[in-house]
């Protein structure tokens, strides 16, 4: 890991690279943690059928890991979803996830929301969900469509899994 990102952990900061753009926010606070915690106890496949080739999909999710994406670019989701187990234990994991989920920091909305989705997208993930835990608003965010929903509401992702936000 390079030791810029270690540093900034240090002192209390998230840094991401997206794109060759620093980006940084302070630790989530408990609030935002609570959220991240509760949608990641819901996590489960789904009883109906998954997309072609995903019958497999084991639904191992991870909060707050440094992701490394195709374009070098490297990210820390609040939760990531895999179909299988990353093989990276000591370092950045380079397996893209199925879906990604994003909690909503005050002061920080433009980073999930303007530039997260897009580049999820762009880098291979098949779903993005936006959550704002001030508003309740969800957003599930897919290459073809967008849809808004209230929390709480039960999401299914093309992988095969499904949870609640």
């Amino acid at each position: 890991m390079d030791p810029t990102f270690l540093r900034a952990e240090e002192l209390g900061v998230r840094l991401e690279m997206v794109a060759g753009l620093p980006i940084w926010e302070p630790h989530p606070v408990y609030k935002h943690q609570k959220a991240v915690d509760r949608i990641r106890a819901t996590i489960r496949k789904t009883s109906t059928s998954p997309d072609v080739g995903q019958e497999d999909c084991q639904c191992i999710h991870t909060a707050d890991v440094y992701v490394s994406f195709p374009d070098g670019s490297l990210k820390r989701p609040d939760i990531s979803m895999f179909c299988r187990e990353p093989d990276e234990d000591e370092e950045a994991i380079k397996l893209v996830p199925e879906a990604v989920i994003e909690v909503i920091s005050k002061g920080y909305e433009a980073k999930d929301l303007e530039i997260g989705p897009q580049f999820y997208l762009s880098q291979g993930v098949k779903d993005v969900v936006v959550f704002n835990p001030y508003t309740l608003v969800v957003l599930h965010v897919r290459r073809d469509q967008v849809q808004r929903h209230v929390s709480p509401v039960d999401l299914t992702f093309a992988c095969g899994c499904q949870c609640t936000v």
